[in-house]
């Protein structure tokens, strides 16, 4: 007779502790040995005609005969890669808003889709840290700072977590080259691993994310998946974590003792594990209490989330791509979108404004982002053309692209002003496979052409592709005011035909909804409101050094802003800049101590004649006498959107664990006086400031 382990609603902690208990003393060894890996993959994918994300993919956990459930894992983090699923803005453009309160509500509505389409596990929650915009997944992450990749990573996890779908942030750790991630040896100090490119991660488990996707690279000398530092020494000993850790999919984990070292799930097949763990129990080469915790650890988190009461009666497919979701992706676009020049053109007034001239093959592309596993395959999605022809009728928009340049010039001369969408697709950037690894591709394409054709990979050029640069010249010689919006995932270097636009605007992959939401933008209807998530250059060798074929690099404490403050380098636009269409006045800045908690307050007021949202930026200078320390640091940031006139009183704090330094395996205080900033951007000489000692 079948024993019954399947989880039941209203089950306290000690109830679900005990059950699981039974179910792994029920369970005989090759049972939990298959709940430690995924299994169905490959043959899914090809039935799939190896369409990522089809089918709900089987991620551990499960056992048939006990009624223990699994885990259904679906991508993002664009949306849910699973059917015509709602598609927000890419991670970076949602960075762009800093507004985590917009984030957790995209959260909550990805995970009504996911539980709508029959999953649990959500790999949505991507922050690793963008050190240099050539990145090819740039788009996926939020940015270069850890504390705002950390604020956004959480809301996004916290708003997941709400309607019981695990969410598990990726990719853990030092992942930030695309080409060469399979194999390249990430060499990191200390105080770089433990200050830059962890934190956030911390930050996101702390706020209850329960699951950990390990990165393909390698960290000082071993494998990501199998090293025990990082997943055991850092994840369970020092930060607490009780959730589990699974494998990127393929070539995530490489030898057995993974399993020892704190890998709980191999992940898509067992092709390391399976039948060849269970024969190194059985032989004692790995301890039968390493299979027992990994079990422990998945079925704990897993029964957490599925005898949890859920907040909505049920989940019916209607709530997938439903108007409320599809209004909050514009919502997200309009938020992202960053103004970084304006003469004054902008915004257009439509009542004034005769014929446009669109121009740009972009203009008429539906381009939300890479055709990796983070494509989300939206019902519609709303291209520049589209937006800007239903907001001003498609009579007064004339279009060419940078295929007929005498074209441009014709269109332009017909019109008012020229919009020029410019910028990156799929091709020039995006996740990359290359031809020696294998997702079930059997006797179709191979791997290798399919990585060729749809994905670009790590970037070999940070500016505009040539043709779109003549374009804007082109357009530039009518005389006429020249509008470029960029589309791309991270910094795109404008020098060399800034000077001929009146306005730049980048845009992002602004999702389903972003050719509304830039016709909103440009035509003044919404106020811009986003800031720069990462520091745009004048010149590419300011950044690291950057290597997509690299086999080892190392990783310091220098990147984006704070790099260029330590080394006097003016960005063309700092991390945080962005532009209004109204003013903002901020006064009044105050800090007090509270225990291991700075609470920051302030006076913020809408000084123009049009609503607008306004991000605020707290940064912090530290005495910097022990060690050396980043010029000008992060610590907190808050959007308020405000009326014409309104003045709100802004409240922010700062955990004390921001402006403490590694060393030697302790975090260290230094006293001394503390400059706490309100600042524009990362480069704004005229903060307002206010002192405190600690």
């Amino acid at each position: 007779m079948k024993n019954d382990f399947a989880p039941q609603k209203g089950l306290s902690q000690p109830q679900i502790e005990a059950l699981v208990d039974a179910a792994l003393c029920e369970a005989t060894l090759d049972e939990k040995v298959t709940m430690m890996s995924g299994h169905g993959f490959f043959e899914t994918f090809q039935g799939d005609e190896r369409l990522w994300g089809a089918s709900p993919y089987r991620a551990g956990g499960g056992i048939e005969r006990l009624g223990v459930p699994a885990l259904w894992f679906t991508d993002g983090p664009r949306g849910v890669a699973r059917g015509q699923s709602t598609c927000f803005p890419c991670t970076m453009a949602r960075g762009a808003s800093f507004d985590t309160g917009l984030e957790q509500r995209i959260g909550e509505a990805m995970a009504i889709e996911i539980r709508a389409q029959g999953c649990n596990l959500s790999g949505a929650v991507c922050v690793n840290l963008l050190r240099h915009p050539a990145w090819g997944r740039a788009q996926e992450t939020y940015g270069e700072d850890p504390v705002h990749l950390g604020e956004m990573g959480a809301a996004l996890g916290v708003g997941l977590q709400a309607h019981n779908v695990i969410a598990t942030v990726k990719h853990f750790a030092v992942n930030s080259i695309e080409n060469s991630r399979f194999k390249v040896d990430v060499i990191v100090g200390e105080r770089a691993l433990h200050e830059v490119y962890l934190p956030h991660f911390k930050r996101i488990l702390d706020a209850g994310v329960m699951s950990v996707m390990s990165a393909y690279n390698k960290l000082n000398g071993e494998y990501c998946g199998q090293n025990r530092h990082l997943l055991t020494d850092i994840l369970r000993g020092e930060w607490g974590f009780t959730g589990f850790v699974h494998s990127d999919w393929v070539k995530g984990v490489h030898a057995l003792y993974g399993a020892s070292a704190g890998l709980d799930i191999e992940n898509p097949e067992p092709l390391v594990w399976g039948a060849k763990l269970k024969d190194a129990v059985e032989s004692g080469h790995v301890e039968p209490q390493v299979i027992d915790q990994a079990g422990r650890r998945i079925l704990n988190t897993l029964y957490q989330f599925a005898c949890a009461e859920d907040p909505l009666a049920e989940y019916p497919l209607s709530v997938v791509a439903s108007p409320a979701h599809v209004a909050l992706a514009r919502e997200a676009a309009e938020a992202s979108m960053v103004l970084l020049e304006n003469n004054g053109v902008l915004p257009l007034d439509p009542a004034r404004l005769g014929r446009v001239a669109l121009l740009g093959r972009l203009a008429m592309v539906a381009n939300t982002g890479d055709n990796g596993s983070s494509r989300v395959r939206a019902p519609h999605v709303a291209t520049p053309f589209e937006g800007l022809s239903q907001r001003l009728g498609a009579d007064r928009l004339v279009t060419a692209d940078e295929s007929d340049l005498a074209a441009a010039r014709a269109a332009v001369a017909q019109a008012d002003v020229a919009i020029v969408i410019a910028g990156l697709t799929y091709i020039e950037e995006g996740e990359y496979i290359p031809g020696d690894i294998n997702l079930g591709q059997g006797d179709g394409e191979s791997e290798a052409a399919s990585a060729k054709r749809a994905r670009g990979g790590d970037r070999t050029d940070l500016g505009l592709p040539a043709a779109q640069i003549a374009l804007i010249e082109a357009a530039a010689q009518s005389g006429k005011p020249v509008i470029v919006v960029i589309v791309a995932g991270s910094a795109i270097l404008v020098e060399g035909w800034r000077e001929q636009a009146s306005a730049i605007l980048q845009s992002f992959y602004s999702g389903m909804e972003g050719g509304h939401a830039l016709a909103k933008i440009l035509l003044g209807d919404t106020s811009p409101s986003a800031r720069l998530p990462f520091t745009v250059a004048r010149d590419d060798r300011h950044y690291p050094p950057f290597d997509k074929d690299a086999d080892r690099i190392e990783y310091d404490l220098w990147h984006g802003y704070p790099k260029f403050l330590k080394e006097q380098l003016a960005a063309r636009y700092p991390f945080g800049h962005g532009l209004s269409y109204t003013s903002f006045a901020t006064r009044a800045l105050k800090v007090r101590r509270q225990g291991d908690t700075l609470h920051l307050s302030a006076s913020v007021t809408n000084s123009g004649d049009r609503p607008g949202a306004h991000v605020v930026m707290a940064y912090a200078e530290t005495p910097a006498r022990a060690v050396e320390r980043w010029p000008r640091k992060l610590v907190a940031f808050e959007k308020l959107h405000l009326q014409p006139g309104e003045t709100r009183m802004l409240a922010m704090t700062v955990p004390l664990e921001r402006l403490r330094y590694r060393e030697a395996g302790q975090w260290h205080l230094e006293p001394g006086e503390y400059q706490m900033l309100i600042a524009e951007h990362a480069e704004d000489q005229q903060p307002l400031s206010v002192s405190i000692r600690l």
